[in-house]
C-alpha cells in the first residue's frame, strides 16, 4: 500500500489527511483515434485546448466569471490524482454541445456570412468530459474494463442573468468497458447537482467522491462480473422489453409502486434493435439467451445517445436496473419482479 497526502487548495479549508491506494500493474492501452466515443447524441469532440484558447469564458450580470469548462475539468483532474497518485490520470476525452455563438462589437454590422474567424466568439453551454485511471484494470467476459472518471455540466441550469450564484456540476466515477466505452455508474460512484461558488468546493467535493468510491471499488467491480453468471431466456428478454414499454404508459400512481426507470421509448427501441445487431453484446447465432451483464451493456449504449446533462441519470439507471433484474432471477430481491411476469 502506498500513503500520500493531500495538498490544501488555496482558501479551500481542505484539511490534510492522510491517502491510500492500491497500486496494481497496469494494464493500460492506449485508446486510438478510432475508439468509440463514451456518448454520443448532439455533441462533439473538443480539445482542451480549443476550450481554453478559443473559446469565452461566460459572466454573470454583475460580470462576475463563472467557473470555466476547462477548470472544471483540471481541479476535478488534481482531486483525483491525489486519491490514485500523480501520473495516473489519463488525457482527457472531452465532448461539447450547444454552441452560443456571438461577435465582437467592431463586427457588429456585418452579416454573418462575411464575419472572420477572428470575429466570431463561442462558449458551449452543455460538456462532458472522461478519463481513466490507468493503475486499475479488470476483466469482464474477456472485455477490458477501465476505472474511469468524469463530470458533466450545462450552463442552462445556472442563472447568468442574475447576479453571480452557485453553479451546477455533476461528477461521477466508475468503470467503463474497452470495447465499446460504455459506461456502468452506480449510486455509489455519483455526485449530482453540485453547488459550487469556486474551484475549491469542486475540488472538495470530487475528493470526497473519489475517496469513497476507492473504498468499494473492489465490491463494485465483482459485483458488474457477477452479473455475467445470470442469464436471461429470449422469451425473458422480450418480457423485459415489453413491460419497459407498458411502464412509460402506466399512470403515475402504479410507476411509483415500481422501481424507477429513466428510459423512454427510443432507448428501449435502440436496445431491441442491438439485441439482434450489436457484435459484443447482442444474442449471436445461439438460442437467442444472454447474460445481465450483456442486458446492462445493451442499455449502456442505447441511452450514450441521450443529452449531456441527462445522461449520467440514465447510464446510472441502466446498472441499477440490471442489477434488479439478476436479483429477481436469483430470487434475492423481487423489486424488478414485475419486469419478468
Amino acid at each position: 500500500m502506498a500513503e500520500n497526502y493531500l495538498a490544501v487548495m488555496p482558501g479551500s479549508g481542505v484539511i490534510t489527511q492522510p491517502v491510500s491506494w492500491e497500486i496494481r500493474e497496469s494494464l493500460h492501452d492506449p485508446y486510438t483515434e478510432s475508439h468509440p466515443n463514451f456518448i454520443e447524441g448532439p455533441s462533439h469532440e473538443i480539445s482542451m485546448e480549443e476550450l481554453t484558447f478559443k473559446n469565452i469564458i461566460p459572466t454573470f450580470s454583475d460580470n462576475s466569471l463563472t467557473i470555466s469548462h476547462q477548470k472544471f475539468i483540471e481541479t476535478t483532474r488534481k482531486a483525483a490524482e491525489v486519491i490514485f497518485g500523480t501520473g495516473n490520470v489519463t488525457t482527457s476525452e472531452t465532448r461539447c454541445s450547444h454552441p452560443i455563438i456571438g461577435r465582437i462589437p467592431s463586427a457588429q454590422h456585418k452579416k454573418a456570412n462575411e464575419l472572420r474567424d477572428d470575429e466570431k466568439t463561442i462558449f458551449y453551454q452543455r460538456l462532458a468530459w472522461i478519463a481513466q485511471i490507468c493503475n486499475f484494470t479488470s476483466s469482464i467476459n474477456g472485455q477490458s474494463v477501465s476505472l474511469t472518471i468524469g463530470g458533466t455540466r450545462s450552463y442552462h441550469e445556472d442563472k447568468l442573468y442574475a447576479r453571480q450564484n452557485p453553479q451546477h456540476f455533476r461528477i461521477f466515477i466508475g468503470f467503463r468497458v474497452r470495447v465499446c466505452s460504455n459506461m456502468m455508474l452506480t449510486c455509489d460512484g455519483i455526485s449530482e447537482n453540485l453547488l459550487c461558488m469556486t474551484e475549491a468546493d469542486i475540488f472538495q467535493h470530487a475528493f470526497n467522491l473519489f475517496q469513497r468510491f476507492n473504498e468499494v471499488k473492489e465490491s463494485t467491480i465483482c459485483k458488474l462480473e457477477a452479473l455475467n453468471h445470470t442469464w436471461l431466456s429470449q422469451e425473458q428478454f422480450c418480457k423485459i422489453i415489453g413491460r419497459l414499454r407498458l411502464y412509460q404508459a402506466l399512470p403515475n400512481t402504479q410507476q411509483k409502486a415500481l422501481p424507477q426507470v429513466l428510459l423512454g421509448d427510443s432507448v428501449v427501441n435502440s436496445a431491441t434493435k442491438q439485441y439482434i445487431t450489436n457484435p459484443n453484446f447482442g444474442m449471436g447465432n445461439g438460442d437467442g439467451s444472454i447474460s445481465c451483464w450483456q442486458l446492462m451493456q445493451l442499455l449502456n449504449e442505447a441511452v450514450k445517445n441521450s443529452y449531456s446533462d441527462l445522461w449520467i441519470d440514465r447510464n446510472a439507471n441502466c446498472t441499477t436496473f440490471a442489477t434488479g433484474i439478476a436479483n429477481a432471477l436469483n430470487d434475492t430481491d423481487d423489486s424488478y419482479g414485475w419486469f419478468l411476469n
